[in-house]
C-alpha cells in the first residue's frame, strides 16, 4: 500500500513537473549579473535579455548585483528559487574564484545547472592615452620598465579575470604594475577613461565602444589572432609578448533543482537567440565569436577553467582572506 502511494506521488509530481515547464514562461525572468553595469557581463547580457524579451513574449529583466569579483551576485542567484524564473550569467571570473577564496557562499559545479555558454570575447590590454603617452605594447613595456611601481592596473575586482590577466602579464613580462581592484568592470572603465589608473586588462566586450571612441587606446589583443572588429591591433605575440594569451568568458546557469525541461528550454532559446542577426552583429563587434556550447559540455569546460586557473592562482602566489 505505502509503495503504491509513493507510485502514485512520484506520478502526480513528474506530471505537475511537465505541466510547470509547458507553461514557462508565464512572467517575468530574470537574469542575475553579479556586476554593476557597464562592464562586460553587461555587454552581453542586456542584448540577449532583449532578444529573449522578444522570443519568449515575457520580460527578461537584468538584475545587476556587484560586489566581492562577482561572488555577492553569485551567492544570491544560488540561493533563489529553482523555478526558472531566475538565471544567473557569470563569466570566467567564476572559475578563479574557488581557488582564490578560501570561503564561498555557493559551489558553482554543486550549486547551479549549466544552460549554455554565451560569449568568448579575448582580453584587450587598453591605457589612458594622456597618462600613458605610448603608441605600442612595446613602448609600454620600456615606460614600465623605467618607471616600476608608478604604473596602476584597474580590474574588475579581486580575484576577477581581469586581475589574474594582470598579474599574468607582469609574471611573464617581469614588470611591476599596481592592482588597483573595483567593484566592477564600468566602474573600473570610468576612472581609466577619466584617468584616475593608467591601464587596464580588459574583455574587449566592455572596451569595445571606447576604443571607438578613442577614449582609451588599445596596445594589443591577447589573442592567437586579431580581433575581427579591431584588425589593426595586434596580438600580444605580434606585440612583443609571445605566450600571453588570456580569453574570457559569459556563461548562463540556473539555481540546483530547476526542472530539466526549463532548462532544456532555456537552452533552446538562448541558441536561438545567439542564432539571431540581431546578437550576431552585437558579439562581433564586441570582438567576440558566437559559441554553441550547452548544457553539459558547457559543465565540462566550466570544470577545465577551474582547473586551469588554479594553476595560474598558484604561479601568483594570490590569496584572499
Amino acid at each position: 500500500m505505502k509503495l503504491k502511494k509513493l507510485l502514485l506521488l512520484s506520478a502526480g509530481l513528474l506530471i505537475a513537473a511537465h505541466g510547470h515547464a509547458q507553461s514557462w514562461p508565464n512572467r517575468a525572468v530574470t537574469l542575475v549579473v553579479p556586476f554593476p553595469a557597464g562592464g562586460g557581463t553587461d555587454a552581453f547580457a542586456r542584448p540577449l535579455a532583449a532578444q529573449l524579451t522578444k522570443q519568449l513574449g515575457r520580460q527578461v529583466i537584468i538584475d545587476n548585483r556587484g560586489g566581492a569579483g562577482g561572488t555577492i551576485g553569485a551567492a544570491i542567484a544560488a540561493k533563489s528559487a529553482p523555478d526558472g524564473y531566475t538565471w544567473f550569467v557569470g563569466a570566467a571570473h567564476h572559475a578563479i574564484a574557488p581557488s582564490i577564496y578560501p570561503k564561498l557562499e555557493y559551489d558553482i559545479e554543486k550549486d547551479f545547472v549549466p544552460v549554455a555558454l554565451l560569449a568568448t570575447p579575448p582580453q584587450v590590454i587598453v591605457v589612458n592615452p594622456q597618462r600613458v603617452p605610448v603608441n605600442d605594447l612595446k613602448g609600454f613595456l620600456d615606460y614600465a620598465r623605467k618607471n616600476p611601481g608608478k604604473l596602476n592596473y584597474a580590474s574588475a575586482g579581486n580575484g576577477t579575470s581581469h586581475h589574474l590577466a594582470g598579474e599574468l602579464f607582469k609574471i611573464q613580462t617581469k614588470t611591476f604594475i599596481t592592482h588597483i581592484p573595483y567593484r566592477g568592470a564600468g566602474p573600473a572603465l570610468q576612472d581609466l577613461i577619466a584617468g584616475q589608473v593608467d591601464v587596464m586588462f580588459d574583455g574587449l566586450g566592455s572596451s569595445a565602444g571606447h576604443i571607438k571612441g578613442g577614449r582609451i587606446k588599445a596596445l594589443a589583443v591577447a589573442a592567437p589572432r586579431r580581433s575581427q572588429a579591431f584588425p589593426d591591433v595586434p596580438t600580444t605575440a605580434e606585440a612583443g609578448v609571445p605566450g600571453y594569451e588570456v580569453s574570457t568568458w559569459y556563461g548562463l546557469w540556473g539555481p540546483k533543482g530547476v526542472p530539466p525541461e526549463i532548462v532544456d528550454k532555456m537552452a533552446a532559446e538562448v541558441q536561438k537567440a545567439l542564432a539571431s542577426p540581431e546578437l550576431k552583429t552585437s558579439w562581433t563587434s564586441n570582438g567576440s565569436e558566437v559559441p554553441n556550447v550547452v548544457r553539459g559540455q558547457f559543465g565540462t569546460m566550466v570544470t577545465s577553467e577551474i582547473a586551469r586557473w588554479a594553476t595560474v592562482v598558484k604561479a601568483a602566489k594570490i590569496k584572499l582572506d
